[in-house]
């Protein structure tokens, strides 16, 4: 197809008004994008609500494709409305133009994560009622906010009245761009930590070796983390199955503390960022940390900034129908894929706390990983094939 094709498709058409919105964090004004969305659900015949689950600046926007048979559990398409922010001189085209190059691939940001998904949902209806398809069961479209910077968007939603009348059996959500052939499947999230560790210590002149103090706390506790980061890299380099989403990682991400040079402080404070493995006692290591604490001479606090509780994974066995809905739609396609752990944080994990079957699926092979990277870009080509795998997975599913 040439640039001119592309250009008066209508499917590329609609992808690329919604990238040119730029509802980047921070502060962002969503009223661009639900005007967009709606009118999206009126070409399309459905109808849509907008509703606030957590504030009045964040809104949800959901879109409803009535089933033959209602009674029974739902589909969700969730996808998210905000973008990482932009360094736009370090990008060679505008990240909010949507620019669309001769080889058909379109740079902007959102164009991976996740604006994609979310129209490439659109399109997908759209094929599927122009052929008079109705789905089985119940499909919503959510239309969340605030997912790029960790603020509960979708974890307000679960948690509202409005949510659990949507009595929801199943969501998509979004995964990420292959570099090769393959696509890749996440049906589980590692659960996310962030805990700061106050170091209490004596004080007094930096020439002196005073005992106890909030420096040698630090050492031994970082030491220790340390010790166990290792171990996880070893244990990733010794199984070539293994991906990141199979191990705990440990990163020290902030240090603060100290008032001048000759001052030993009397407090220091250290963050770490723990993603833990699915396979990891959550229990037994919170008892772990908290012992390497008094190993360290005690007078230290924990303060859990982010503590999220256990997300079991989704079944990717014939135990789960939506699971062998899902299958078989990648399976007539042709598709090679992998089935993986998600190695960052998404929206799904808010669902499978609740108990409800999730998995992660962008359509996007043969594409550089570019989400929160300069010059992020999605090939038309590979936006449209989209669409297409979208259709047989939800026609599938929703008639699970």
């Amino acid at each position: 197809m040439s640039k001119a094709k592309w250009e008066n498709d209508e499917e590329i058409r609609i992808f690329r008004e919604y990238l040119r919105i730029p509802s980047v964090h921070p502060n962002i004004d969503y009223t661009a994008c639900v005007e967009f969305l709606k009118r999206q659900a009126t070409n399309l015949g459905l109808p849509v609500e907008v509703i606030y689950p957590g504030n009045n600046s964040n809104p949800v926007v959901v879109i409803k494709w009535l089933g033959k048979q209602p009674e029974l559990p739902s589909i969700i398409l969730n996808s998210h409305m905000d973008v990482v922010p932009v360094f736009p001189d370090k990008w060679n085209h505008a990240p909010f133009d949507a620019h669309l190059d001769e080889e058909g691939r379109i740079f902007a940001r959102g164009s991976q994560d996740m604006k994609c998904v979310g129209t490439q949902y659109l399109g997908a209806i759209r094929s599927l009622l122009a052929q008079g398809h109705q789905p089985k069961r119940t499909v919503y479209l959510t239309f969340v906010p605030d997912e790029e910077d960790g603020r509960p968007g979708m974890a307000d939603l679960v948690e509202s009245d409005y949510f659990k009348q949507l009595n929801v059996g199943f969501s998509f959500d979004e995964g990420i761009a292959s570099a090769d052939e393959t696509f890749t499947v996440f049906y589980a999230e590692r659960t996310l930590w962030n805990i700061r560790f106050k170091f209490n210590g004596t004080s007094g002149h930096g020439s002196l070796l005073h005992k106890n103090t909030a420096g040698e706390k630090l050492s031994f506790v970082v030491n220790k983390f340390t010790e166990y980061r290792d171990s996880q890299v070893k244990r990733l380099e010794d199984n070539p199955n293994f991906d990141i989403g199979d191990v705990t990682t440990v990163n020290l991400t902030r240090i603060n503390g100290g008032i001048q040079s000759n001052v030993v402080p009397p407090l220091l404070e250290v963050l770490f960022d723990i993603r833990l493995a699915v396979t990891e006692s959550l229990t037994e290591f919170e008892q772990q940390v908290r012992k390497w604490c008094e190993e360290a001479g005690g007078g230290i606090e924990l303060d859990f900034e982010w503590k999220e509780p256990y997300a079991a994974p989704t079944k990717i066995d014939a135990s789960n129908p939506y699971w062998l809905a899902f299958k078989r739609g990648l399976d007539e396609l042709g598709l090679k894929i992998r089935t993986r752990v998600f190695p960052g944080a998404t929206d799904s994990r808010y669902l499978r706390v609740k108990g409800i079957q999730a998995l992660g699926f962008s359509p996007i092979n043969n594409t550089p990983v570019l989400l929160h990277d300069h010059n992020e870009f999605l090939g038309a080509e590979t936006y449209l094939r989209g669409i297409q795998i979208y259709k047989k997975l939800i026609e599938y599913v929703s008639n699970a």
